[in-house]
């Protein structure tokens, strides 16, 4: 699938090397950037087929498949949403948006228009953190109890040649490091019921010591410490704090603590390890050979699956899902910089998952009878009490999503179901591979 590329920052050199290299299945078919010079020096240097002045021109081009947004965080909103309208699919570099309005705007964009968006980070899918989700899958840690993530420095006006737009709208450690942390957690432990947090600003003015801008002030605008805690579904509590404004040894740590063991996790901005283990009765923490692709630096993997999920017409694995994607993660992140708490049962919404009575109404528009297409394999129905009544060898499952907006799934024959569906609770679990939506 050909992909067009708007914005060559720093990030874009290893998309670059890695699309049609490590990714064959994709390739860089345009680009365009504010600064024709680096749009020209990435065309030149990875034979890119065409250079566009404007970003309208490229996203005008018919050959184009996925727009991959590279921009930087206050613009990512702006270009997802003109690409969405054009009529691209979207895959953006972290965070989805700097607001969580405008997060759920493009999430709603995509999904009315047919679309697919996702983004950043995909590092949750390398070797290291896919080791870790199988120990603990396997038992290897016991049951889960906690997790504690710590992302720390000193901010970046030290090093980086144009540091000023970490401290500006879409900046700060929780949009810019927090979402390999949170990504990476969500995937370990399953979703969040839960969250409190709360954030400041310690230096309002930072000096810019790096070149070319060396003795420049930049004025602080969004949260440099943050902190927040979460009550997974799972019955595990996690702490996660990032900040810019420490002096520290280790900037990353991540450690998911079980009742039989103690896992290390490797850096979530990287996709390889050291995955280490230390069990009960051990004296020391053991390293664990990684036993999945993706090992080294493969930016660029959640954009390949994309295009694949296109193609394939699933949903994509680093994607706005609809049972632990980009919408509860999302609101997550929001809720840690802007210091508030997080309920998504607040309301009277459940914020997991219900019995729905289906019936003709619901499924209007979509083409399926859900009672004879033979790609449905259920459907089922819940009384006042929430009890299911009926159960037939078919189940249709309502999904409440962080915004409270109901979607309805049929889940169709390529779907793997788990759980006791006759707990007569809205505990019951339905897990999808697989499915078709209904609006």
């Amino acid at each position: 699938m050909k992909i067009g590329i708007v914005g060559i920052g720093d990030i874009a050199d290893i998309y670059l090397k890695n699309i049609g290299g490590m990714f064959q299945n994709i390739e860089v078919y345009a680009v365009c950037n504010r600064t024709r010079e680096k749009a020209e020096a990435a065309q030149r240097k990875y034979h890119i087929p065409k250079l566009y002045e404007t970003m309208d021109e490229l996203l005008g081009d018919k050959e184009i498949g996925i727009v991959l947004n590279l921009t930087r965080p206050a613009e990512h909103y702006e270009v997802t949403k003109a690409a969405l309208n054009a009529g691209k699919h979207v895959y953006t570099e972290k965070p989805l948006a700097a607001s969580l309005a405008e997060g759920k705007e493009l999430v709603s964009l995509a999904e009315e228009r047919g679309l697919m968006i996702g983004g950043a980070p995909d590092t949750f899918m390398g070797a290291g953190i896919q080791t870790c989700r199988k120990l603990i899958e396997d038992g290897v840690i016991g049951e889960p109890i906690g997790a504690a993530a710590f992302m720390l420095c000193r901010g970046h006006e030290s090093w980086h040649p144009n540091p000023e737009f970490y401290y500006k709208k879409g900046g700060g450690p929780m949009f810019d490091m927090g979402p390999y942390y949170l990504t990476a957690m969500i995937n370990l432990l399953g979703r969040v019921k839960g969250l409190t947090a709360r954030t400041k600003i310690s230096f309002p003015e930072r000096t810019i010591t790096s070149e070319p801008k060396a003795g420049t002030k930049i004025k602080v605008d969004v949260p440099t410490y943050v902190t927040g805690i979460m009550d997974f579904e799972c019955g595990a509590i996690g702490t996660l704090f990032t900040t810019f404004d420490v002096h520290s040894k280790n900037q990353a740590r991540f450690e998911i603590y079980g009742s039989e063991g103690t896992l290390f996790v490797p850096d979530p901005n990287t996709f390889g390890g050291p995955v280490r283990l230390y069990r009960q009765g051990e004296n020391e923490a053991k390293e664990i050979p990684l036993v999945f692709d993706y090992a080294e630096n493969s930016r660029g993997a959640g954009l390949a699956d994309m295009a694949d999920a296109i193609r394939e017409k699933r949903c994509a694995k680093a994607g706005a899902g609809l049972v632990n994607g980009d919408t509860d993660r999302y609101q997550i992140y929001i809720a840690l910089v802007d210091g508030a708490d997080y309920d998504p049962t607040a309301d009277g919404a459940d914020g997991g998952n219900h019995w729905h009575t289906v019936d003709t109404a619901d499924m209007a528009g979509t083409g399926i009878d859900y009672t004879t297409d033979s790609r449905v394999i259920g459907y089922g129905s819940y009384d006042s009490d929430e009890n299911v009544v009926v159960w037939t060898e078919k189940t249709i499952e309502i999904v409440y999503r962080s915004d409270r907006t109901p979607t309805h799934i049929v889940v169709v024959a390529s779907a793997s179901m788990y759980g006791d569906y006759f707990t007569g609770s809205t505990s019951s679990v339905l897990t999808v591979d697989d499915f078709v939506l209904v609006y």
